[in-house]
């Protein structure tokens, strides 16, 4: 019998081990991979770590045969956001337009996945529990930030561009960059874009909802402390057709 690859249970952190071990995760990728930081980054102990966290749940994923957490996502309802008095993303994003959607919102943020996974089936396992927890908790819409490496936005020019002319949000969605920040995305004419090259400069998941038939939002944001170029991206659940919500639901993109 073909070896099936590993297994996996996904579920949300419960206990303050469990949160340590999706930041211990976030900073092998985040900060040791990707040269990021922040305030509260705890180098000593391995942590990426802010003052959000408290407030997010943590789904992690987590191979059953080594009990090691190998990826995460952070989630955050929109009622919640109101204790903390923002969402994580406004510090990047205007999001007034969804805020006065009247629906019902949640944010994703800080999903990666370890190296030794990639590729592999255990980011259909998170959006699997990702669905499962849209589901129960009856939401609507799905955002949030989305990074390229790098914060050289001239080398970026084609797939900015690219999201810009051909996956930019309808206007009830349009989320904007903060005025102070705002980059522009459309730095290459639509008759000039080189599809393929674009799409190759495009980071996996963000392509990953870009097949779900999202959206980015207007205008891109430079993260010098992560080291990345920001997009933000926004999921709605209402738009998605049947194939979609069969991938975004765990099952192979080709079935």
């Amino acid at each position: 019998m073909p070896d099936r690859g590993p297994s996996f249970t996904v579920k949300i952190a419960q206990t303050e081990d469990e949160l340590r071990a999706a930041q211990r995760l976030r900073y092998d990728v985040f900060v040791r991979e990707l040269g990021g930081g922040g305030e509260m980054v705890d180098h000593e102990a391995g942590l990426e770590q802010d003052r959000f966290d408290p407030f997010f749940d943590h789904m992690l994923a987590i191979d059953n045969d080594t009990a090691e957490v190998i990826g995460v996502y952070r989630l955050l309802p929109g009622d919640r956001a109101e204790e903390v008095g923002q969402f994580y993303s406004e510090d990047e994003y205007d999001l007034s337009v969804l805020k006065a959607s009247g629906r019902k919102l949640l944010e994703l943020g800080r999903s990666c996945v370890h190296p030794a996974y990639r590729g592999g089936t255990a980011m259909y396992h998170l959006w699997h529990g990702l669905a499962g927890y849209v589901a129960e908790h009856e939401i609507d819409v799905l955002f949030g930030v989305a990074s390229f490496h790098g914060t050289d936005v001239q080398a970026l020019a084609q797939p900015l561009s690219m999201l810009h002319h051909n996956h930019l949000a309808p206007a009830e969605l349009r989320v904007r960059a903060q005025p102070a920040s705002y980059v522009d995305m459309n730095l290459v004419p639509a008759t000039e874009l080189d599809r393929r090259k674009a799409m190759l400069a495009v980071p996996a998941l963000i392509k990953a909802y870009l097949r779900l038939g999202g959206f980015v939002g207007d205008g891109a944001f430079i993260d010098h402390g992560f080291n990345t170029t920001d997009v933000c991206l926004i999921l709605d659940t209402a738009r998605m057709n049947e194939r979609q919500r069969r991938i975004y639901a765990g099952a192979s993109p080709d079935r």
